[in-house]
């Protein structure tokens, strides 16, 4: 391969731009250390202080880049549209005097980078790409416009092909990367969305919706730093697999103060694990279960039965029923959430049994006197009682009889009632809520309100955000939906997911039952991301096929990889003969990716007798609900798979995963497209029929 005249003098431009970035991180090391975050002086100077020494931390972290490189490339204009030069990298750097060395590649300035085509040249004259490694050029990458490119022609419509595929064939190591340097023109459009209302993008696997959605919300702090910064940008993934998986992302763009969460880490002091049955989850999630914990609160706000009365000294002092009432429908009308009218109620029945004294006596002086006498307990806890989610959901589910009375509007049947009722604990604080609970917790939450003496008032409050970004979003459930919802500032999210990768209880038929569901303060928008950048044509092959039966109204994504080994299909006629088959695969897939990883995919049913068989021809690897991706072999139950990608990808017992997931058609779907590169089949029996047409296969001995 010939070497670029201009390696060299790069070169030197990357040198000179890194010792630009070393002198800007030691300026901040010395400006940190001359603020001193003391006790001295004055307040006033205490907090300034922290303020400039939390502003030079914030910078500091911005200037790491660890091993990720600095530039990727530059952008020429044209004479006509001034000539200028720009080179485009992971974050701004100048020089002594000021001058622009480096184009943060979320500057206005940087777009025709990414979005500048033969038909639209956006004014440049030529588009440079590097192929870095750390602080080294290995090569360059020309695109030239206008009359310069008569020789080129159109191409395939990819900016920096070389680049791009050269990305794509670099092993995975268990954590996302960023695209910053190859993102491509439908992916920037997506990424440099206005901020306000919900935009929703759809992709199919390998698009790179993930990365899309991570990098927007970089774009967007960058964009609108006041106000995202103070309101806080939110990103929410399907499980902590999946948020290990992108957590270096972020970082890696420079924006380390996002908040990465699945929906339990949203609700406090509840212990969240395990999935309740299918039938028991998709109740948990109907919007149905508003109603029935909305019922559930106004239940436990009650009228006395029999009047309240409390020996004072002589004589006896009384709040009838009627009253009660009068005070119970005063207090529903004047408070919007309920355990912020927990004091009104003191405050009346203090004001009632006092008017019922033949002497007069203040109602606060009474009150001290009789707030902990056991009948006004009593009546209160009966009246208007203080209640944590926790607490209402678990009197609600421990009692038949309340979840009749909480469900009669909601039109909850016997049925519906049995699977909500679970045997009440000895304490609420032994129970283990389950995730499909987590959407009622915070529905409580919201409609309870936080205690009336919590030392900090904002302890219960429901945190909003400027931002949220939604990940696998096809498989949330109305309740959850919501939830998110409920967190939203001023209505902007950015969603995104698959229709076709819908697995969970809740599988979305389209976009709109979703977008129903979401903010309505602006009318949605809806992208499409419709070129495959991860998965190989052949392994796109066989999962097209399984798609056109599990959503045959979708298409699936057009792959830039034509190329690339067809999938093997490994028949085990033997049922015991399938964990070495497994093993055999897995050896094999190793010698081909080489330092890649691979993952044996496989319904959860299997996960122990995978595990097994590696263990037993001593193949080291881990098992994802336990150890994440951090070995290079892992075995991943099915459930969790989704938004991973792995080099290449096992997969085992696809008769089984139809069997035993909701929506097999489409968790096969799912675990027919996690790798970049190469993809077995082992199967025990005959292989499903949505497969077999596939191609050619015997079954191969083992040994």
């Amino acid at each position: 391969m010939s070497i670029h005249p201009d390696l060299e003098a790069e070169q030197a431009y990357i040198d000179h731009a890194y010792a630009c970035l070393d002198e800007a991180r030691s300026s901040a090391n010395r400006l940190k250390g001359m603020v001193e975050v003391g006790q001295g002086g004055t307040e006033q100077a205490r907090f300034e202080r922290e303020v400039i020494f939390d502003t030079v931390l914030t910078r500091l972290s911005q200037l790491h880049l660890g091993d990720a490189s600095l530039l990727f490339g530059r952008i020429d204009r044209e004479p006509d549209d001034g000539g200028e030069t720009f080179y485009i990298g992971r974050l701004a750097v100048s020089d002594d005097g000021q001058d622009v060395v480096v184009v943060d590649w979320r500057a206005p300035v940087a777009e025709p980078f990414y979005r500048a085509t033969g038909r639209q040249p956006m004014g440049l004259a030529r588009r440079r790409h590097f192929h870095t490694r750390g602080r080294q050029l290995l090569g360059i990458e020309d695109e030239l416009f206008g009359e310069h490119a008569l020789d080129l022609g159109e191409g395939a419509g990819l900016q920096g092909q070389g680049s791009l595929i050269a990305a794509l064939e670099t092993a995975r190591s268990g954590r996302l990367g960023d695209i910053v340097a190859t993102i491509q023109g439908e992916q920037d459009e997506i990424i440099r969305a206005a901020l306000p209302g919900v935009l929703v993008v759809q992709g199919g696997p390998g698009t790179g919706k993930t990365v899309v959605a991570l990098h927007r919300a970089a774009y967007l702090l960058y964009t609108h730093r006041f106000p995202l910064e103070d309101q806080g940008v939110l990103v929410v993934g399907p499980n902590r697999l999946f948020l290990a998986y992108i957590e270096q992302v972020l970082p890696s763009l420079g924006e380390a103060g996002v908040q990465l969460a699945v929906l339990a880490d949203l609700v406090d002091d509840v212990s969240i694990r395990g999935r309740d049955r299918a039938a028991v989850a998709r109740l948990k999630g109907h919007q149905v279960m508003a109603d029935v914990v909305t019922k559930a609160v106004r239940d436990r706000k009650r009228p006395l039965r029999r009047a309240l009365r409390v020996g004072v000294g002589l004589q006896t002092l009384t709040l009838s029923v009627a009253q009660s009432e009068m005070i119970v429908r005063d207090a529903r009308r004047r408070y919007r959430t309920h355990n912020a009218g927990r004091r009104y109620v003191e405050r009346e029945v203090a004001f009632h049994l006092a008017e019922s004294s033949r002497t007069p006596i203040e109602p606060d002086e009474l009150w001290r006197q009789v707030r902990r006498h056991p009948d006004v307990v009593e009546a209160l806890e009966w009246m208007w009682p203080v209640l944590t989610p926790a607490q209402l959901l678990h009197d609600l589910f421990g009692s038949r009889a309340l979840l009749r009375l909480a469900g009669t509007r909601a039109g909850l049947s016997d049925d519906d009632v049995a699977r909500l009722h679970r045997p009440r604990s000895a304490s609420v604080h032994d129970v283990v809520w389950t995730h499909d609970d987590v959407p009622l917790l915070d529905e409580a939450r919201a409609l309870l309100g936080p205690k009336p003496r919590a030392k900090k008032r904002d302890e219960d409050e429901i945190r909003t955000y400027g931002h949220i970004v939604v990940d696998e979003a096809q498989d949330l459930s109305p309740m959850q939906l919501r939830m998110l919802t409920r967190r939203s500032l001023n209505g902007s999210m950015t969603v995104v997911g698959d229709i076709a990768q819908s697995t969970g209880a809740w599988a979305h038929a389209d976009w709109n039952e979703i977008l129903a569901l979401l903010p309505q303060k602006r009318p949605a928008r809806r992208e499409e991301l419709t070129v495959g950048y991860r998965i190989p044509g052949p392994n796109m092959e066989l999962a097209a096929r399984v798609l056109a039966v599990s959503a045959p109204d979708l298409t699936p994504p057009r792959s830039v990889r034509q190329d690339g080994r067809p999938p093997r299909l490994t028949a085990v006629a033997d049922g015991s003969a399938l964990g070495p088959a497994i093993a055999q695969a897995v050896r094999s897939e190793i010698d081909a990716v080489g330092a890649g990883n691979v993952a044996v995919i496989c319904p959860a049913s299997r996960v122990a007798e995978a595990s097994d068989a590696l263990t037993a021809v001593g193949i080291d690897h881990g098992v994802a609900i336990e150890q994440g991706l951090n070995h290079q072999v892992t075995v991943v139950p099915v459930g969790i798979v989704k938004g991973l990608e792995l080099d290449a990808t096992v997969v085992v017992d696809p008769a089984g995963i139809l069997e035993e997931e909701a929506q097999g058609l489409r968790a096969l779907y799912v675990a027919l497209t996690r790798a970049t590169k190469l993809l077995t089949v082992v199967y025990p029996g005959e292989l499903p029929p949505v497969l077999a047409p596939t191609v050619d296969h015997q079954p191969q001995p083992v040994g």
